[in-house]
């Protein structure tokens, strides 16, 4: 039960009221008889209420705010006094029609209409019996209704279950009486004093706590012992609600009288250790000034430290600033001053690990043997703030362990992905509430020592917010001449990050800030070959794997022709992150194999791994035939690696306009306008009639349509395709290209040479044409990589043409 609702009369005003008017709080049984012997009109007029349900004996005052409402309450009350009361069913329904109440209601008398001074009309009424809505008759000016009786069932008056009900139900109203605050004590002496029954029943429905469709549905019970019984269950819930809370508030109430205990004898105790000469906290005073004696801080610190720990000394320990204070000494006190961990200088057995853990990657090596050599000659130096750049899963973050191996030191790595706010880097002031230094001197603190080998995770994924910008926080951190004296918000003081060897990781370098990007040393980490891959996997990926299933070398075998198919068919990525993942596919096939006790083959074969793992589904980099004019492979850049693509060409009759598709950018769109405008220019060289060009539409295609594609690398590839389909004649068998055009008809270089000359040769390609200047790209790859290759090294179109177009016409050549 909610605030029980007791209108007293005693102090209402009853004059104006007819001599037939029945006001009483309270129905006795004999009231009641009286009313339902009342015969119900044929129609009413019918009230909507939003936001309660009004029960048959109840008297309740309601709020008419509505023009239809104040209407028909104005008419009723000058005539029969008698309205039908029914409940909205969604109570947000400013003017409800007849789909918006619902059917079952109460018959009810107005009592007293009260005129307030906010202009709304405030009636009493009192509930008669329950009817039903046989039809609505009209909507306006209000609504009315044909009606009809809404029979009551009722129980034997001698029934004893009945009665049980009745007295649990006075039992529990007490109850709720009693525990709930909101409601006043005199609400007991009411329900001793209801005499009928069903009015009880009606008079605690309408006082509970309920929402408006709950007591809808108490309403349109017909049963009255049903009714009772349903009443009964929602007064348990609300007498269980009601133990809970005060429950809960006894608890806290006896927590606070804890909390107040411990506070009296903490300063009792205070007292106690000040009369006998003491206090608690010098100890850890005293232990901080001892610490303080062993650190290798120079003087400018050590001042610091002693003002700061004076400090604390003079603050009571019951304010928040006690804490923060003892946090900041105990930063200063674990954080390692000039303490150093000891380079080991043994360059070969440094190159031993490098080459143990990472299989290729020699630039980033032979830099880091570099870095070690001049270390050891000079035996100081800053250390250098080098940046892996290449595509995920090369084994850039790895290498940063195998780097702290070589040299001795300790390992610390920090993701920057995401990263938003510059506090991170360079902490909070202490000042505020849980204020921390920044994640740099964190790590050091971790770290034990000031120069351990730093790998800052994917620093090109950065991000700025309205909290700052990290990137811009890091360029002090990375710059050599500036992090001697790095400034930490927390620390409030400068910390020597020049001994740390900081190694960044990036996929790229665009999204890195210029002046960032500017401080470190950047290094390509290119991807893997399908050789390297297969040696990865040998090495490294399936031991790794098959101990952490859990089985040894006897139990699974996979020889290298098998890893290649696994590296060609599974997996189309620069690195091996792909990779790792098909192979533990199938040792889990071996794992569970043996776990099951079945048979397998130890020695793994071609059929086991497409059953373990598949159909081969990467099968893209083809080389497609040269029997149709206008078709020529071209070499690209993707950011797993290499690929090839095709560009296709073709003629139809029409204007001379230019279509070009793909999903293509301004870039790569430029190249095919360039070269279109080149051979219009040199149309005579190359055999065509001029003609050609007016009467026939050009439309140039770059499969697959969905990727989006961009660059100038295609330049050379769409010249030869027009060339081609021009001209009718047939592209050199197994040839690829790529290189930028200029207007003049000079063939310029390009990059990612090492990504493209591998995707080429996954494709069978056996001969490709680049510019000269890209020469010095490929003397850097391994010459065992480009076996079987024919490279042509050119630096102008027409010599293109002329190694790239035969002189043989395709098959069904039109003619233009």
């Amino acid at each position: 039960m909610g605030e029980m609702k007791i209108t007293k009369f005693d102090n209402i005003d009853l004059q104006g009221l007819d001599e037939d008017a029945e006001l009483i709080p309270l129905l006795t049984p004999e009231d009641e008889e009286q009313m339902n012997k009342e015969s119900l009109p044929e129609t009413l007029p019918v009230l909507p209420l939003r936001n309660t349900v009004l029960f048959p004996g109840v008297v309740i005052p309601i709020t008419a705010g509505r023009d239809k409402s104040i209407n028909l309450i104005k008419d009723a009350n000058n005539g029969s006094k008698t309205i039908g009361v029914v409940s909205q069913k969604d109570e947000s329904v400013e003017n409800p029609g007849p789909e918006d109440i619902n059917m079952v209601g109460t018959v009810a008398r107005i009592l007293r209409v009260l005129q307030m001074p906010d202009g709304n009309t405030t009636v009493i009424i009192q509930g008669k019996k329950r009817f039903k809505i046989d039809a609505v008759l009209t909507e306006k000016p209000y609504l009315t209704a044909r009606v009809s009786e809404a029979a009551e069932e009722r129980p034997d008056e001698k029934s004893s279950e009945f009665e049980a009900i009745i007295d649990s139900i006075k039992e529990l109203a007490f109850k709720i009486i009693k525990d709930n605050p909101n409601i006043p004590s005199e609400a007991t002496f009411a329900i001793k004093n209801i005499q009928s029954n069903s009015f009880l029943i009606n008079f605690v429905s309408s006082n509970l706590n309920l929402a408006v469709k709950e007591k809808q549905q108490l309403l349109e019970i017909p049963n009255l012992q049903e009714r009772a019984l349903t009443t009964l269950k929602y007064m348990n819930m609300e007498l269980q609600k009601l133990e809970l809370r005060n429950d809960i508030q006894s608890k806290v109430r006896s927590d606070m009288d804890q909390q107040q205990r411990e506070y009296f004898l903490h300063q009792q105790m205070k007292t106690i250790q000040e009369e006998l000469g003491g206090l608690s906290y010098e100890e850890e005073v005293d232990e901080m000034s001892e610490k303080a004696k062993k650190k290798k801080w120079s003087k400018k610190v050590q001042e610091h430290f002693e003002k700061e720990l004076g400090k604390m000394q003079r603050m009571n320990p019951q304010v928040a600033e006690y804490s923060i204070q003892r946090n900041y000494l105990d930063l200063l006190l674990d954080l390692p001053w000039n303490e150093y961990s000891k380079d080991k200088f043994d360059l070969k057995r440094a190159q031993k690990i490098l080459d143990r853990d990472h299989y290729g990657l020699e630039d980033v090596k032979r830099r880091i043997i570099e870095y070690l050599a001049v270390l050891k000659l000079r035996n100081d130096m800053k250390s250098p703030i080098l940046c892996l750049y290449g595509p995920p899963g090369v084994g850039k973050t790895s290498l940063g362990k195998s780097v702290a191996e070589a040299l001795g030191r300790e390992y610390v790595r920090m993701s920057l992905g995401g990263l938003r706010d510059e506090a991170e880097i360079r902490g909070h002031r202490k000042t505020y509430i849980g204020a921390m230094p920044g994640r740099i001197i964190q790590s050091l603190k971790k770290a034990g020592t000031s120069n351990p080998v730093f790998i800052l995770d994917e620093i090109d994924k950065l991000a700025s917010s309205h909290q700052g910008d990290p990137s811009s926080a890091m360029l002090e951190v990375l710059d050599p001449e500036q992090n001697s004296d790095f400034h930490d918000n927390f620390l409030e003081m400068g910390y020597d990050l020049s001994k740390v060897m900081f190694i960044a990781t990036a996929n790229n370098l665009s999204t890195i800030q210029p002046a960032l990007r500017d401080r470190m040393e950047i290094i390509h980490v290119t991807g893997y070959t399908i050789e390297e891959k297969v040696e990865i996997a040998k090495r490294h990926l399936l031991p790794k794997q098959l101990e952490e299933h859990g089985l040894s070398k006897k139990d699974l075998k996979i020889g290298k022709r098998q890893l290649e198919k696994i590296v060609e068919g599974y997996t189309r990525e620069s690195g091996v992150r792909s990779l790792e993942k098909q192979i533990a596919k199938v040792v889990r096939y071996a794992a569970k194999s043996i776990a099951m006790e079945e048979e397998y083959n130890v020695t793994v074969n071609n059929e086991n791994i497409e059953k373990i793992l598949g159909p081969a589904r990467l099968e893209r980099d083809k080389y497609e035939s040269n029997d149709v004019a206008g078709v020529v492979t071209g070499l690209a850049w993707t950011s797993v690696g290499g690929d090839i693509l095709f560009i296709e060409s073709i003629l139809s009759k029409g204007k001379g306009t230019m279509n070009i598709t793909g999903n293509l950018g301004k870039v790569m769109k430029e190249s095919a306008t360039i070269a279109m405008e080149y051979i219009k220019s040199n149309a005579d060289e190359y055999g065509i009639d001029s003609d050609v060009f007016d009467k026939y539409n050009v439309h140039i295609h770059v499969p697959e349509g969905a990727t989006p594609k961009d660059g100038p690398s295609a330049g050379i590839t769409m010249l030869t395709s027009l060339v081609s389909l021009f001209t009718q004649r047939k592209v050199k068998k197994s040839l690829a290209m790529t290189g930028e055009i200029t207007l003049r008809g000079k063939v310029l270089p390009v990059g990612g040479i090492k990504e493209k000359i591998l995707a080429a040769k996954r494709a069978r390609i056996k001969e490709i044409i680049l510019c000269a200047d890209n020469r010095k790209d490929i003397e850097e790859i391994k010459a065992e990589y480009l076996k079987g290759l024919t490279f042509h090294y050119v630096t102008d179109m027409s010599e293109v043409i002329d190694i790239a177009i035969t002189k043989q016409k395709v098959k069904n050549a039109k003619t233009l």
